[in-house]
């Protein structure tokens, strides 16, 4: 009698790529088709959404406790006051801060950003299929994937390689004001940016509930795309 052959079992778990590829898929599709509306936004979300739900980077975490949705929603909009504060007409009226704060709070550094001239997001230029996917994809595919990717994976790994094992709420100054950097340096307002960072950061930290800052992050983005249709402030989407 011949003996079984144990078959091989699945190869072992790398939670790291769960937690980063949805992410940098985000960035490679934008850099070969282009951050521009219409289709090509809609294929990025909908791929990476794909990919966000095939990889599953929720499963290492609890699920969303309800006792932190008040904090998440008070996070959530007072980053999107914070985001665009500084860029309303009311701002404006002191002009001399106003305007510093555009040369050196926005990318380019140094140099005030031109009129927009283009509004590729407005529903009368893409129609209001595209631009509720912007809106959507901003608020519940990107708000999820950067919150998995920055507080989840990016923060944790740079305290310890296993970052699994660095508990939920763990406070290092050094790796917080560095991650916050990281994600404010990602984006256009740089300086909204980073203070956004560290007010999410600050969020997981006290909740230990990744999806509390999820969800903060998605009500600001959810926030801040109504405001752009509304207020046609579609730099914020530039």
């Amino acid at each position: 009698m011949t003996e079984a052959v144990e078959q091989p079992g699945p190869p072992p778990a790398k939670p790291w790529i769960n937690h980063v590829l949805p992410f940098f898929a985000w960035l490679f599709v934008m850099q070969m088709l282009g951050d521009a509306a219409g289709w090509k936004y809609a294929v990025r979300t909908v791929v990476c959404l794909g990919l966000f739900l095939y990889y599953k980077p929720w499963q290492w975490y609890p699920r969303l406790n309800p006792r932190n949705l008040g904090w998440a929603l008070l996070a959530g909009v007072g980053v999107f006051v914070l985001w665009v504060g500084p860029e309303t007409d009311l701002a404006s009226r002191h002009e001399g801060l106003h305007k510093a704060y555009l040369t050196v709070g926005t990318m380019p550094f140094w140099k005030m950003d031109p009129p927009l001239m283009e509004m590729p997001y407005d529903p009368e230029v893409c129609g209001w299929l595209y631009t509720v996917i912007r809106l959507l994809g901003s608020a519940c595919v990107i708000a999820l994937i950067e919150e998995f990717f920055f507080r989840g994976f990016v923060y944790r790994w740079m305290i310890r390689d296993d970052f699994l094992n660095v508990p939920l709420g763990h406070f290092d100054k050094v790796m917080f004001i560095g991650v916050a950097c990281i994600f404010g340096l990602e984006h256009r307002e740089w300086i909204a940016g980073i203070l956004c960072g560290l007010i999410y950061g600050w969020l997981f930290i006290r909740t230990r509930d990744i999806w509390a800052t999820a969800v903060a992050h998605g009500v600001t983005n959810f926030l801040l795309g109504v405001y752009v249709i509304w207020a046609e402030k579609y730099e914020f989407w530039s």
